[in-house]
């Protein structure tokens, strides 16, 4: 990878793949966009390249900002986005007279000039020029005329790094380490130059190297010791941490940063360390004695010891490496004497493998693991083969899409219930018996779903599913816990099971059975609202649909597909309606279908008072996709209703429709939340 920093020495680019970004911290919502940037390149032959500014903007518009934290000073940002496999990284030099160059300027002579863009990558919400003028609207003007394209990063990815964000300095701030490190994707680094020290841990048998970290900005952890790895001379070191003033030390109130490399010898002064910061350890505390302090210490170097000994034991067992740590006690049988298979369907996340199969592999014992791959061009395959070679693979080598990717792959599998569960799905102890127990207890009970929250926000509902999903009268499906994006705050106010009308896709329970009889997912559908669509044909013959919140996961969401993309819209508006012709009756539909139209509308003029232009043109791309497609979908609804009959239980089963409009209860008489509906129709 190539640095550069003075905008007269740049290189002739050639069909570039521009992002512009801060990229503090480099973590993985972060991570997402570097890997659509860099397969970009791939795909037009080009050379992708991360625009950074250089000092940080804010420390120029507002430097008396006594709140602004840095996660990554500049060194370590361009490391971990060399890393990431980025080709260039240009810093920016930003002063106040950059700022006020205008829109035009900023497009003209500084993007197409100096970068000659194939694609830019940018957040919908993106604002350049002199009084942020500029935005992407007005950078698309230019894509016919100088020749590239805009990449829009849509607005729930962007809101997603900027809570990352916060929430990793959050974690920071309160010396949650291990917490942020799981949003980085990487651990939390301090560098910074050694120097001369007092020598007073030389004096009690623990040498100390003295950080001095050069970026005034950069985010300090809290007092105390914390678990650490460094590397010197080659060779990889576990170190013990200190960040504090050394109250045990009298005449000492100087904040200091020490690191203690654990069977190390040697002199690191001169050198610029680096230090991996892995898990807090204790708060800092006054001792009486010098003696007292040597004890602490040996204390604290044990317990440093023995976390770094367990973090690689876990990391050993997630990669199924040849050398195992000592055997722990066996994991009860989760799946309650039910032949369970746990499908996970993959396209090019092997990312997504890496971070979340470790927890499906701890927390599913009894069940099958299955990895069906949708014909991915990275190296899903054999990233599996090598570190999971107990786990099932089916080798799809096409991409079917979601839907008929599983329809696929569920022929080739056998079993009572069919977990369908997306890859980045986070699974905790115990998330299955709540769901088995139920099925066992009631056999018309076919499809049910944990409580879904989000990975990045742990108290939070995830978009896709939350705490079951409900629909309303006009076909708009919405989720107790999440209405339109509006997400609730988990403090268990839907921990009761319940009823809903469909259950999410991203971990979904069925009875195997039910799912042939019913024809699976329409594969016509590709993605979204599938599981809407078949929730509603087995409803339709009896059987039931439940949330059962004692169950736990995390989605990471639109890990996948975003959930504002062009694409999604275009999908979630088309499926909805096909679903609707399937399975509603005429007499509901003669003026439903005339009435989506009109809404549909509507939802177009929002993505226009949104600034989302592509919105609109795959909103009237569904319509005209659903028109064109009206016989073939006629036939379908025959076929269904025939599966309907063939394989009915009992009365057709509406719980969890909501008899009103959701679109009229949240926008115009602003409810939003679930219980706030609830309650409202009950006193109506």
């Amino acid at each position: 990878m190539r640095v550069y920093s003075n905008l007269d020495t740049l290189p002739a680019f050639h069909r570039t793949v521009v992002t512009i970004g801060a990229y503090d911290g480099v973590h993985l919502g972060h991570q997402q966009i570097l890997e659509q940037v860099i397969e970009l390149a791939q795909s037009c032959d080009g050379e992708s390249v991360v625009l950074t500014f250089e000092p940080h903007p804010r420390t120029i518009l507002h430097p008396n900002d006594p709140d602004f934290k840095l996660i990554t000073t500049k060194e370590e940002k361009i490391a971990l986005l060399e890393a990431c496999g980025i080709d260039h990284v240009v810093l920016v030099p930003f002063s106040e007279e950059f700022a006020r160059q205008s829109a035009r300027d900023y497009v003209e002579s500084f993007l197409i000039e100096r970068f000659n863009p194939r694609y830019i990558v940018i957040g919908y919400d993106h604002r350049f020029g002199n009084n942020r003028e500029g935005n992407i609207d007005f950078l698309k003007q230019y894509e016919n005329n100088a020749g590239f394209d805009v990449v829009e990063i849509p607005a729930q990815e962007i809101d997603d790094i900027a809570v990352s964000s916060s929430k990793i300095r959050k974690a920071l701030d309160t010396g949650d380490v291990k917490r942020a490190n799981r949003l980085l994707g990487h651990a939390y680094t301090l560098s910074g130059l050694v120097v001369e020290g007092n020598r007073i841990g030389r004096s009690i048998g623990f040498p100390t190297a003295n950080l001095q970290v050069p970026e005034r900005y950069k985010l300090i952890l809290p007092d105390g010791i914390y678990a650490a790895r460094t590397t010197t001379g080659g060779k990889r070191y576990d170190a013990m941490l200190y960040i504090g003033s050394r109250p045990s030390i009298d005449g000492d109130e100087e904040k200091r940063i020490e690191v203690n490399l654990l069977d190390f010898e040697g002199d690191l002064y001169g050198e610029t360390l680096r230090v991996d910061v892995l898990d807090f350890i204790r708060g800092d505390k006054k001792l009486d004695s010098l003696e007292a302090l040597q004890q602490q210490i040996e204390n604290d170097k044990q317990a440093i010891t023995d976390v770094l000994r367990h973090m690689d034991g876990a990391a050993v067992v997630s990669n199924m490496e040849t050398t195992m740590p000592e055997a722990e006690p066996e994991t009860p049988d989760a799946t309650n004497g039910i032949d369970v298979a746990v499908v996970i369907l993959n396209y090019n996340t092997r990312r997504h493998l890496e971070t979340f199969l470790p927890s499906v592999v701890e927390y599913s014992q009894g069940a099958r693991i299955i990895v069906a791959d949708n014909g991915s061009p990275d190296d899903s395959l054999p990233f599996l083969r090598l570190h999971y070679p107990d786990i099932e693979v089916i080798d799809l080598s096409t991409n079917f899409g979601f839907a008929q990717g599983y329809n696929e792959a569920l022929k080739q599998v056998t079993a009572d219930v069919y977990v369908i569960l997306n890859s980045d799905v986070e699974v905790t102890q115990g998330w299955m018996e709540p769901v088995l127990e139920a099925m066992k207890a009631d056999p018309h009970l076919a499809i049910a779903q944990p409580k879904i929250l989000a990975w990045h926000q742990k108290d939070r509902f995830e978009y896709a599913g939350a705490a079951g999903g409900w629909i309303d009268r006009l076909g708009y499906p919405f989720c107790r816990g999440r209405i339109f994006n509006q997400l609730e705050t988990d403090h268990g106010q839907y921990d009761t099971p319940q009823d809903c009308f469909w259950a999410a896709g991203a971990a979904f329970f069925i009875r195997a059975e039910v799912y042939h009889q019913f024809g699976g997912f329409d594969g016509d559908y590709f993605a979204h609202n599938e599981e809407i669509d078949l929730c509603w044909r087995i409803k339709r013959a009896g059987y039931r649909v439940r949330c059962l919140p004692q169950s736990v996961v995390y989605h990471l969401g639109g890990g996948t597909l975003e959930y504002e993309s062009p694409r999604k819209v275009f999908l979630n508006f088309r499926n909805s309606m096909f679903t609707l012709l399937k399975n509603e009756s005429w007499a509901v539909l003669l003026w439903l279908l005339p009435a989506r139209l009109v809404l549909d509308g509507l939802a177009a003029v929002r993505f226009v008072l949104k600034g989302q232009f592509r919105a609109i043109l795959s909103i009237l791309e569904a319509h005209l996709s659903f028109y064109r497609q009206f016989p073939r979908l006629l036939r379908k609804r025959k076929e269904v209703a025939e599966w309907v009959e063939r394989y009915r239980v009992g009365p057709e089963n509406r719980e969890g429709m909501y008899r009103s409009s959701i679109v009229w209860a949240h926008y115009a008489r602003r409810i939003k939340t679930f219980d706030a509906l609830v309650k409202n129709k009950a006193s109506n």
